[in-house]
């Protein structure tokens, strides 16, 4: 569990104080288009996804999301640059949450408004300070967008909005890049207990993303830093649910769901692994029930596998061996491999 920080209400869900790590990702529809954005926006709760962010570039967006909220039934939050009658606007449309991003909302008399709004409608807050938009005297005094200036940045914002005496806050330091990025949230983290929201922004495509994502939020989650996270992907934000589920699941912080255990496959392989395990996965995503499903190739490590597991599927010259809480079921023949996995899966459910 990560260190222990502030608890703070979204909606109904709590963020920090030794809470279970929260997943959010963002929409990538237009959210004036209030019935593509619902169907993403549900399409990522079934997914997993625990808070959701809206671009809000007009007022026209602020409008959209009264339709928004009657018709979806996760918290969400509003990602207000630039203009901050937008997130006055947003917090009368009934968002949970306001990010800000102190590098191109910095008049105080403004903010005040903000979050004297905020006070009266329990709405929290997100500073959010990108390395793509410090302030202009910041990245001055350090030349570049160094992990002590995401660092100074936040620190500055903080106290700039506790002086309203509002404390509903949590906190994003992010780069694309990975190092500047684990040590910002490393320092700040000595810093203050407000609760830290943790990710690698404009990570980028496909696998590259997954990968920068991963080793970035994982290696901050391994050092208990960090209370919710999000994994910025190039691609549908499903993906980024999927993404960062396996993340906590592959550091045993929450167990949810089917956890595919997989041979990297040799000469010995009597069966297509991959193909195996990579449909298991696919058509078992959204199964809630924790468990274990373990495919092997052959007999060498097969047993032992199929003995941590729950479900095993062990590959022999003509048939798999079909092993479910470490005893012996039947064997399977090849060309039903997929169908009596998934379906057994599906009855330990």
């Amino acid at each position: 569990m990560p260190k222990k920080t502030k608890t703070i209400k979204v909606g109904d869900v709590l963020i920090g104080g030794g809470n279970p790590i929260v997943i959010q990702s963002m929409t990538k529809t237009s959210t004036k288009n209030a019935p593509a954005t619902i169907k993403q926006i549900n399409e990522l709760k079934k997914a997993g996804c625990q808070l959701v962010r809206l671009a809000i570039k007009d007022i026209i967006d602020t409008k959209a999301l009264r339709q928004i909220k009657a018709k979806t039934k996760i918290p969400l939050v509003a990602d207000i640059h630039f203009d901050y009658q937008l997130a006055l606007a947003a917090i009368e449309s009934g968002v949970d949450k306001i990010r800000l991003n102190p590098g191109n909302i910095n008049d105080k008399q403004q903010l005040k408004e903000i979050i004297e709004a905020c006070k009266s409608n329990n709405v929290a807050v997100r500073i959010g300070i990108n390395a793509g938009s410090l302030e202009k005297d910041i990245l001055k005094k350090y030349k570049k967008a160094t992990a002590k200036a995401l660092v100074e940045s936040g620190l500055r914002n903080i106290k700039l909005i506790e002086k309203f005496s509002f404390r509903d806050i949590v906190v994003s330091l992010k780069s694309s890049s990975v190092p500047i990025t684990i040590e910002a949230y490393q320092l700040i983290s000595q810093k203050t207990d407000y609760p830290l929201h943790v990710g690698i922004t404009e990570a980028g495509i496909g696998e590259p993303g997954i990968i920068k994502s991963s080793v970035g939020i994982g290696s901050l989650l391994s050092q208990e830093i960090g209370d919710t996270i999000r994994v910025s992907l190039t691609d549908d934000p499903v993906k980024e649910v999927w993404v960062a589920k396996e993340i906590l699941k592959s550091l045993e912080l929450i167990k949810e769901g089917v956890t595919v255990i997989a041979c990297p496959m040799c000469g010995r392989c009597q069966i297509d692994v991959a193909a195996i395990a990579q449909e298991v996965y696919d058509k078992t995503r959204n199964i809630k029930t924790p468990m274990k499903v373990a495919i092997m190739g052959c007999e060498v490590n097969g047993p032992g596998e199929a003995r941590e597991a729950d479900i095993a599927l062990i590959g022999g010259a003509k048939e798999a061996a079909l092993i479910i809480n470490g005893k012996f079921v039947k064997n399977i023949p090849f060309k039903n491999i997929v169908q009596e996995l998934i379906q057994q899966i599906k009855n330990y459910a």
